[in-house]
């Protein structure tokens, strides 16, 4: 049955669900209609250039949703930095259902995605390294902390989804944090 959606951006939950669960490639015109419950007219009328700009919108609607919600809260100078951290641990968890939601910028990172999406992917990690970089600063080496962090929540995010098990993220992040709290410790 096909539904009635008012906005472009009531179809990116869908949409972003979609990429997560068949990837960029897997996910079909006809399997994007079957799980957005919208005809190809709709989508073609929000999405005038296909899949690719339904990706394009999805990784913007994610991008922007980090950026409010992580990356600017890391750079709150007003906020101990101990404590930006700490906030950003429990956002990215909760974000990521604590390893079991795919992160679309990882996926697109690695598949054939990586081509047309590149700049999107490299905007996404080099904002969160360079923003948990800022809350590291007064750490040695913030730049590799951060990348180490950041590449760790990726790699935990892969190995609980691998696993079925959300303990392994739980886990690998517990001990980030700490050792990121380590480093802010003087």
């Amino acid at each position: 049955m096909v539904r009635q959606v008012a906005e472009r951006s009531d179809t990116i939950p869908a949409l972003a669900n979609v990429f997560r669960t068949y990837g960029f490639d897997g996910a079909s015109l006809a399997v994007i209609t079957e799980h957005t419950g919208l005809g190809k007219g709709s989508l073609y009328n929000f999405f005038p250039r296909g899949k690719e700009e339904m990706a394009e919108a999805v990784l913007d609607e994610v991008a922007g949703w980090f950026r409010a919600e992580v990356f600017e809260p890391l750079r709150a100078e007003s906020v101990p930095p101990s404590q930006r951290v700490q906030s950003m641990f429990v956002t990215v968890a909760d974000y990521f259902r604590s390893g079991q939601r795919i992160c679309l910028f990882g996926a697109f990172a690695l598949g054939e995605e990586r081509s047309r999406f590149g700049t999107k992917v490299r905007t996404y990690f080099d904002e969160w390294t360079v923003a948990l970089a800022a809350a590291l600063a007064g750490a040695e080496d913030s730049i590799g902390l951060a990348e180490e962090a950041v590449a760790g929540i990726q790699g935990a995010i892969v190995m609980s989804r691998a696993l079925d098990d959300s303990a392994v993220y739980s886990r690998v992040t517990t001990k980030l944090e700490d050792r990121l709290m380590q480093a802010l410790t003087p």
